[in-house]
């Protein structure tokens, strides 16, 4: 009752009636049939059942004996916090947050990357205005910029590094020459220390956004390998960015996935009755760039439904492997090769069955890894077990040797002490019988005991002559 009431409460937010009292119903059938086949009881279900357990829930710290309402407060609301975080904890190896995230950082760092190569091209070009024409790419126009600072103290000596930049002999020999009759005006230090700053930003910019590109295909090499071996570890994320994840991307349908990222000119075709778009972020696949101008509708089409196949593998299959993924492709490949050369494809039943068999042994080769990686570390906690359990026995006996030593110096010591005492006793004239401690202390108190009972005896002797006189 208290399960379903928590199910009542979480529906009453954010839901109409009618979904409400349909969803609530289908509880009520389940849990009665629940209890009929674990208990043999026959449950009824109904609207007075649902108005009696809201009661029960109501005064159901009145009804139980120690339960207070603060305490039963508290448990629905740890029932409620276990539940989201059931909900919420996924694999922490297949998460697709970070691949979401990771390539929307990519795409700001490419624009950023962009804007700010371009200011150095022209901040740098009023100094050595012929570089542009020489070097194209942002990354080394950067570079050089740094390397060459003041184009007057290039030199021959400098051509070694240029050619390490630029990789090519005959345009660090152009570079060298365009700089001995360039036509940019003179620059003072301070400028040449400004743009050698902003041009050494640049290019960390750009080495990280390499670094990111690295750590995005691995991501999606672990979270989903059939999909980035398919289409691409980028346009891979940049489709699971656009669904919001990976589940989603897998519940789309092969229509929604072909012109996902063409949403403004979908609508607008449906608004003005036009042409509808045949590709949206898939057109960034080598396979559309590679078919031609007739055909890439078709291959459109069809790599959707091949991404769909993929992406839906990678959600609900529990040990991700690419070989689905490599097997896809190659079936795009024979569509692309049937419509160029009209040479028939296999049928995707032969495909699937070879892909399985090969799943099956790649599940099977990562099951013996992992097997094999526990048994290690299993291994090791033993090791570290006994080695720890060694060195705690060492200690305890090198602790009792220490004790055995100490023991043998105090009897010694005592020995000595005693000796040193009778010695004296012999040169004062007093003779003392050798006795132990517990003799002597027995001694002593039997003499106590015979002493007072002498004064008792006087005090009576006492007591009679006066009684006599």
């Amino acid at each position: 009752g208290i399960l379903h009431e928590d199910l009542r409460l979480l529906l009453e937010t954010s839901m109409p009636a009618k979904k409400k009292k349909a969803l609530l119903g289908v509880a009520d059938a389940k849990i009665g049939a629940a209890i009929l086949e674990e208990l043999g009881y026959q449950c009824q279900t109904g609207g007075v059942v649902a108005e009696i357990l809201r009661g029960i829930r109501l005064h159901f710290h009145a009804l139980v004996k120690g339960l207070t309402a603060q305490s039963a407060s508290k448990a629905q609301l740890g029932l409620g916090h276990s539940y989201s975080r059931a909900k919420v904890k996924f694999n922490v190896n297949r998460v697709d947050n970070m691949i979401i995230q990771s390539i929307s950082l990519l795409d700001q760092l490419d624009k950023d990357i962009n804007t700010f190569s371009m200011r150095v091209r022209e901040w740098y070009g009023y100094h050595f205005p012929e570089l542009i024409k020489i070097v194209s790419e942002n990354y080394t126009y950067c570079q050089l910029a740094k390397f060459i600072g003041n184009r007057k103290e290039l030199s021959e000596e400098s051509l070694e590094g240029l050619e390490e930049i630029v990789m090519d002999s005959a345009k660090a020999q152009a570079i060298l020459e365009a700089s001995r009759s360039s036509m940019g005006m003179d620059i003072s230090p301070l400028d040449l220390i400004n743009i050698e700053s902003f041009s050494s930003r640049v290019i960390s910019l750009s080495e990280y956004r390499k670094g990111l590109q690295e750590y995005l295909r691995s991501k999606m090499s672990q979270v989903a390998p059939s999909l980035s071996a398919l289409i691409g570890e980028v346009v891979g994320a940049r489709l699971i960015s656009h669904a919001g994840s990976l589940t989603n991307l897998a519940k789309y349908p092969a229509s929604t996935v072909q012109i996902l990222g063409a949403e403004k000119a979908l609508f607008r075709a449906l608004k003005t009755r036009g042409n509808t778009p045949k590709y949206g972020l898939i057109f960034h696949s080598t396979f559309i760039g590679r078919a031609a101008a007739k055909n890439k509708g078709r291959i459109s089409r069809y790599l959707a439904n091949k991404c769909t196949i993929a992406s839906r593998i990678d959600c609900f299959s529990e040990v991700p492997t690419s070989v689905f993924g490599d097997k896809l492709r190659e079936q795009v490949e024979e569509r692309l090769a049937f419509y160029e050369t009209g040479e028939p494809p296999r049928k995707n039943l032969d495909v699937m069955k070879e892909a399985v068999v090969e799943a099956n042994e790649v599940v099977a080769e990562v099951k013996r890894k992992q097997e094999k990686k526990e048994k290690k570390k299993k291994k090791r906690e033993k090791r570290q077990l006994e080695a720890l359990a060694a060195a705690a026995e060492v200690e305890n006996s090198v602790l009792e040797t220490e004790e055995n030593d100490i023991e043998p110096k105090k009897k010694k010591k005592k020995k000595q002490q005693e000796l040193e005492a009778e010695a004296e006793l012999e040169e004062n004239g007093l003779e003392e019988e050798a006795l132990p401690k517990k003799k002597r202390k027995l001694t002593v108190e039997a003499d106590q005991e015979e002493e007072e009972e002498e004064e008792k005896k006087k005090k009576k002797k006492k007591k009679k002559e006066k009684e006599r006189a």
